[in-house]
């Protein structure tokens, strides 16, 4: 028996408007590159290459504050959509993180600085149930 398949309607997939990936790293020396690389390439992957930069600066910037300032590892959600790429970096520490002023000397500590005026809005997420209780996110406006 011969099938002629050329009058079949190929098959649709919905279009997919919503993409959210996790990742959990250790607090170490390594963690940033691989978080930073994880967002680079999904970014890439799903068509926003012109928020790849500043994506990767502020993603970069919150795990290494992880890694400085906590024990613990760090759990990275990245939510990608048509208009919005928001990246949230969670800790195991309770203790807030602090914006310090610019007039201040130091080499470091201008990482969250580096991020409100990277990101087009950022903030911290408190008082969540369970071990990563306390995280940072930033928001990055798609172009689509």
């Amino acid at each position: 028996m011969d099938c002629d398949l050329s009058d079949r309607q190929p098959a649709h997939r919905a279009v997919q408007l919503s993409h959210s990936y996790s990742l959990f790293a250790p607090a170490d020396a390594t963690a940033p590159k691989v978080c930073r690389d994880f967002v680079r390439s999904v970014l890439l992957t799903l068509g926003h290459g012109q928020l790849v930069a500043a994506a990767c600066l502020c993603t970069s910037e919150l795990v290494t504050n992880v890694h400085l300032h906590t024990k613990g590892e760090a759990m990275m959600r990245l939510l990608v959509r048509p208009l919005l790429v928001r990246v949230s970096v969670f800790d195991e520490s309770p203790a807030l993180p602090v914006l310090r002023p610019l007039g201040q000397v130091e080499c470091y500590g201008r990482g969250l600085t580096l991020v409100a005026e990277t990101a087009d809005r950022w903030g911290v997420a408190e008082n969540r149930a369970g071990r990563h209780a306390k995280g940072v996110w930033f928001e990055l406006a798609g172009s689509r």
